[in-house]
């Protein structure tokens, strides 16, 4: 009997517990939400369309703008699923490209899952030798656009709280920035105003413009912090793999001569 007692004990205090665990994820989640009930591409088409191939979810890439991943871009985009944000040199620009690929499919992916997109800039050191790099969240992949700037707030004292630093989104200061600091990211948004929220439901990410959170950050710092917000966010992929080529997929070929165009 006591032995009953005891065992009943034991998995009443496991699901307490359990219990526990569950409403403290939820607690940690509470100020942001995702939107479902609209559109968003697949995460299988997202890697497809990363290695040239076409989705199976019309939209999910477009001729307009690259996906296509060279080498070192699939080996950081790989790691940023692990991580659970995204590490660039500079705005990731590709010359060749005249885009910038990893930033256009991570941020495909992120809708994919309904995450905040979080990147970090790693920039050239300053004259004094000193790193200040830049860290940026990307909410629109929310697609709640009426708690964009409350997500934004809550953000900026969250880490402000933990490291000590000030948000530098603010638009006289985004004008400032030279170009190969800024986040490249390709918006057509052409609807009218009256028509943007209706955007956020039936539009792929690509036409949708980002709404940018940002720091300057130092190295160091700009890590800690992004690893913080993958776990807030939960954008971490404990499990998932390195994405390998699918047999059969040759070099990309230019629009012209009967490509995807989406490389």
């Amino acid at each position: 009997m006591s032995s009953r007692i005891t065992t009943i004990s034991l998995a009443a205090s496991s699901t307490t517990s359990s219990i526990q665990q569950k409403q403290d994820k939820t607690t940690s989640s509470s100020f942001w939400n995702a939107r479902q009930d609209c559109w968003r591409p697949l995460i299988e088409d997202v890697v497809k369309i990363s290695f040239g191939m076409p989705a199976k979810k019309k939209r999910t890439g477009s001729r307009g703008i690259p996906h296509r991943l060279n080498e070192d871009e699939r080996r950081s985009f790989d790691q940023a699923r692990r991580k659970g944000f995204l590490e660039v040199a500079g705005s990731a620009w590709r010359k060749e490209r005249s885009d910038a690929p990893l930033l256009n499919t991570y941020r495909s992916l992120s809708d994919a899952r309904g995450k905040p997109m979080i990147v970090l800039h790693k920039l050239s050191p300053s004259s004094s030798g000193e790193h200040v790099d830049r860290l940026v969240v990307d909410l629109s992949p929310l697609r709640l656009p009426d708690e964009f700037e409350k997500v934004e707030m809550e953000l900026k004292e969250r880490i402000l709280l933990e490291f000590n630093v000030e948000s530098t989104t603010a638009a006289a200061e985004e004008e400032e920035e030279e170009e190969d600091t800024k986040t490249t990211i390709l918006e057509i948004d052409d609807s009218d105003e009256s028509e943007e929220d209706d955007g956020y439901e039936t539009r792929p990410i690509y036409q949708l413009s980002a709404y940018e959170v940002s720091w300057e950050v130092s190295r160091s710092v700009g890590k800690a912090a992004g690893k913080y917000l993958g776990t807030l966010f939960e954008t971490v992929e404990e499990k998932v793999t390195k994405t390998k080529k699918p047999k059969g997929v040759k070099p990309g070929k230019g629009r012209r001569h009967g490509g995807y165009g989406i490389g």
